[in-house]
């Protein structure tokens, strides 16, 4: 067959385009060859060739082919949109990604870009790009002019306005299940326990096919803590679509919320098998790896991460967050060329530089590493959103609403199992030392930094937009006896899947400090203990710190400063109003005198004295804070006074807190 055969050029083209419709590859391939014959330089010969080899299989071929095209035509989405599935089916997942962007960038109305880019961003641990991404798809096959100016609406944070929209299209359309999952993810958002779960249920019921409400009920059901439900959805989804990982990805992000980090290690290990040359999922591995305690392999999976792509910041953080760890030259000169070249991602670029920070500390090149550090800092503080002044006044807040009056009235309410520990304080305080002592106790069991107490604020301050006004801590004036029992009930349902056998649990979320009423409230017979560090200690390690999420206060001196003020006098708050009911515990003394400050711990707790405790470093669990590898050590001194050595650049943090300082080292 020849392409003067078939008629004009255009008649010839359009049959090769029915071919491949119909899955007759090889036979349109013989077609753009004919019609080569006569037009050797046409694109759209040569792109239809490409998009055969792509279908048949010849994926390096085709990628050559669009790479080609995507140089010579410029701005022709489609090309980019086969460059990325052709780049997807080699397992060049970064490069797909980059490839799809540009696709959707020329033209925002490619749903198949938007479905695999959404897909693949998942993957590399980028949540809420994927997530902005599927709902963009879901406008793109919508169409209905409310529904996607809810997808807009959601962008902006703007939840309450695209759920009424939602709300209001439903009830003209009650059967849309596009829309229905859209609702539910609106509620994910919000912190609404229900209705989320009982959307996607329907939607289901609906559409039982409809594979991404599957995914985001597994989800729903995830964040409701109902993780056994959320892994079989995920199972079934696995089963079905074996293509997609993104599912085994989020089978393996839920084991890790359930603690079970063997199984999502195999997992990852899995997965890994068919995207050897994923970074980010080497990463992923490398968490689960390190929080084992298997530190040898977790090396090597951050190591595999960045022989695939050196410009990977993450990774070289994630070995530096090791403490332990020590960088070797090459690795050195390899962050600052790397640094230098000024081509990196902002992301990449602040985890290179705490790296290197690090690394050049670990060398007692104390003022470059801090010029590294500042650096890191300058460049995450630039993508939060932290407000020092709207923390202050949530501290004022609390303090002005917890009166002694309000604890007095609600004195006997909540359930009073006396199962939780909790450790409060800032990060980097000494927390993780004392729940490693404690976990090492016969009836106490370590479980992480828990945000059921959090998520329980969240959803009293009932804020549906980014800028309403929280209704808490007033809301906490409202609460009932029958409401403080559920909450109290609630917490200790929620995180039963993070617990075994032990009688006592710990949940170690320092931020709970903001929350002492809460939790006196609802589990009055609970334990919580203040972890406590010297002030410019506790302010410089946060600061040269960074943290996987949250945590915003810590990216500038000024900032982790103030909050420290803030949280001392939230502190000193709930000792005047709840007295005696929070033990504080100082890292210095645990360090001077450690029987000592275990036996008053365990007194505190009700619990009898085990040496076990004083041997914490000996301890077999799953750690995943930033200090995980430092508490598998026996007390060290080392790092009590390391601030000092960086005391001449942190003028303007010490000038915020020079009064907790004096008193502080009062005792």
């Amino acid at each position: 067959m020849t392409a003067t055969s078939t008629g004009s050029y255009q008649q010839a083209i359009e049959q090769v385009q029915d071919m491949i419709q119909a899955g007759d590859f090889e036979l349109a391939l013989s077609q753009i060859d004919a019609i080569a014959e006569v037009h050797p330089r046409d694109a759209k010969t040569t792109f239809l060739k490409g998009v055969v080899f792509r279908n048949i299989g010849r994926h390096e071929e085709a990628v050559a082919i669009f790479q080609e095209l995507a140089r010579a035509t410029q701005g022709v989405a489609v090309v980019h949109q086969e460059l990325g599935f052709s780049l997807h089916a080699l397992s060049r997942g970064d490069e797909a990604i980059e490839a799809l962007r540009a696709a959707v960038t020329i033209d925002p109305k490619l749903a198949r870009s938007w479905a695999l880019l959404a897909e693949l961003l998942y993957i590399a641990g980028e949540e809420d790009e994927a997530e902005d991404a599927f709902r963009r798809q879901m406008a793109v096959g919508h169409r209905h002019p409310g529904i996607m100016k809810a997808v807009e609406l959601m962008r902006r944070e703007q939840y309450g306005m695209a759920e009424g929209i939602c709300r209001d299209y439903l009830q003209r359309y009650p059967n849309d299940v596009t829309v229905m999952r859209l609702l539910a993810e609106i509620g994910i958002k919000l912190g609404i326990r229900e209705d989320p779960e009982i959307l996607l249920k329907r939607c289901l019921e609906l559409a039982p096919d409809y594979h991404l409400a599957r995914n985001t009920y597994a989800i729903a059901l995830g964040k409701a803590h109902k993780y056994r439900q959320a892994l079989a959805e995920i199972e079934f989804l696995e089963k079905v679509e074996p293509q997609n990982l993104a599912h085994s990805v989020l089978a393996a992000s839920t084991l890790v919320m359930v603690g079970d980090y063997e199984k999502a290690a195999e997992k990852y290990g899995k997965v890994l098998e068919r995207l050897p040359n994923h970074p980010q999922l080497q990463n992923s591995l490398g968490h689960a790896l390190k929080t084992l305690g298997r530190q040898d392999e977790a090396i090597s999976a951050y190591r595999r991460a960045i022989d695939i792509d050196e410009k990977l910041g993450e990774a070289y953080w994630n070995l530096a967050n090791l403490k332990t760890f020590k960088f070797e030259s090459a690795d050195i000169d390899k962050m600052r060329i790397v640094i230098a070249g000024g081509e990196s991602a902002p992301k990449d670029y602040f985890h290179l530089c705490f790296a290197l920070g690090k690394a050049l500390e670990d060398l007692q090149q104390f003022d470059e590493s801090f010029e590294y550090y500042d650096r890191g800092n300058a460049a995450k503080h630039e993508v939060t959103d932290y407000s020092a002044d709207e923390t202050h006044m949530q501290t004022e807040a609390l303090i002005k609403t917890c009166t002694t009056e309000l604890m007095a009235s609600k004195a006997g309410y909540g359930c009073l199992a006396d199962d939780p520990v909790f450790i409060v304080g800032l990060p980097r305080s000494g927390s993780t030392l004392l729940e490693q002592i404690l976990a090492s106790h016969s009836r106490v069991e370590g479980t992480s930094e828990l945000r059921e107490i959090i998520s329980i604020a969240r959803r009293m301050g009932g804020r549906r937009n980014r800028d309403d006004e929280s209704l808490y801590p007033g809301a906490l004036w409202d609460l009932s006896e029958s409401d403080c029992l559920a909450l109290g009930e609630e917490y200790l349902d929620r995180t039963r899947i993070q617990r075994h056998d032990a009688p006592f649990f710990i949940d170690k979320m320092p931020n709970n400090f903001q929350h002492v009423a809460l939790i006196s409230m609802i589990l009055p017979n609970a334990k919580i203990i203040d972890s406590r560090r010297h002030p410019m200690a506790t302010c410089f390690s946060g600061f040269k710190q960074l943290f996987a999420a949250g945590q915003t206060f810590t990216y500038s001196q000024t900032d982790i400063a103030r909050y420290f003020r803030d949280y001392v006098d939230l502190m000193e708050h709930w000792d005047k109003v709840l007295p005696g009911k929070v033990l504080c515990v100082k890292y210095e003394d645990v360090i001077a005198d450690t029987e000592r400050e275990v036996r008053r711990i365990l007194d505190y707790c009700g619990l009898p004295f085990e040496e076990q405790c004083l041997e914490f470093h000996t301890t077999e669990r799953a750690i995943r804070t930033a200090s995980s590898e430092q508490v598998r050590q026996p007390i060290y001194t080392s790092a009590v006074e390391q601030w000092r050595n960086y005391e001449a650049h942190l003028g303007a943090m010490r000038a915020e807190i020079e009064p907790l300082i004096a008193a502080y080292e009062a005792g």
